[in-house]
């Protein structure tokens, strides 16, 4: 796949500049209120800084996805420090944590893809969040391209293979040139091949462009690919390892 993200290098300078993309301190969380108040997460620390893929693995149902949404400003946190992109989210107002996902990526397991809509017109929603209506189709047909999906672009998601759902997932979530990308379980549904496509392609986007990633998942044959991976395990962070980065 040639894939070229010349459109997206106006961001590296800010990415780059950043120590650290994700800054956590002493982060708890909690579901519930009063008498049904449970904690899920227990005094987690850590960082991601610029061009990292990081791993989190763990049992199911060990907070992984809490984390996750925490980090993506799709939740607000109960205590601790958490700093995305150099803001603190502790104490944010709901106008600014939307501000905040301006700068994030997302990529689901089940690609969230809406049927009714062509791959085209999936990526130009994101790009309308942002105000950009006039270059919508164009950003969307770059990145697809990039992509090698340009040939897909008028296909809506039943006439799309499982490799390529994902991919136009991708295209959606790196349209607005995300300098944090947040994957739950992006390969869950995908065969060897189209996993391996996806993997490589975050791994170009991280050593090549700077770009932040963490992803969560199970799937053992990925872990190669990440510079750090990191255990959640009953909400508490049970080890971190550094590892030798894919191909090196």
């Amino acid at each position: 796949m040639n894939f070229s993200f010349n459109s997206f290098d106006g961001a590296q300078s800010q990415h780059t500049a950043l120590q650290f993309v994700v800054q956590i301190r002493n982060l708890n969380y909690y579901y519930g209120q009063g008498e049904l108040r449970t904690q899920v997460l227990y005094n987690i620390n850590f960082e991601l800084t610029p061009g990292q893929i990081v791993i989190m693995t763990g049992p199911s149902g060990s907070g992984k996805t809490t984390l996750l949404s925490l980090i993506g400003a799709l939740r607000s946190a109960d205590e601790g420090s958490l700093k995305i992109l150099g803001q603190e989210l502790v104490g944010l107002s709901k106008p600014k944590m939307v501000q905040v996902r301006r700068n994030i990526g997302f990529i689901f397991q089940a690609h969230n893809l809406f049927e009714s809509l062509t791959a085209s017109q999936n990526v130009e929603m994101a790009v309308e969040l942002l105000g950009n209506w006039r270059k919508k189709r164009k950003l969307a047909l770059e990145i697809l391209s990039q992509l090698g999906l340009e040939h897909r672009a008028n296909y809506k998601p039943k006439a799309l293979s499982g490799g390529q759902k994902q991919r136009v997932a991708i295209a959606r979530a790196l349209v607005n040139e995300p300098l944090l990308i947040l994957a739950d379980e992006p390969t869950a549904a995908l065969d060897k091949k189209s996993s391996h496509e996806v993997i490589m392609l975050m791994r170009k986007l991280a050593k090549e462009h700077g770009r932040t990633i963490l992803i969560v998942t199970h799937d053992s044959g990925i872990i190669d690919v990440a510079d750090r991976i990191i255990n959640l395990v009953d909400g508490r962070l049970e080890s971190e390892a550094m590892v030798k980065s894919y191909g090196q």
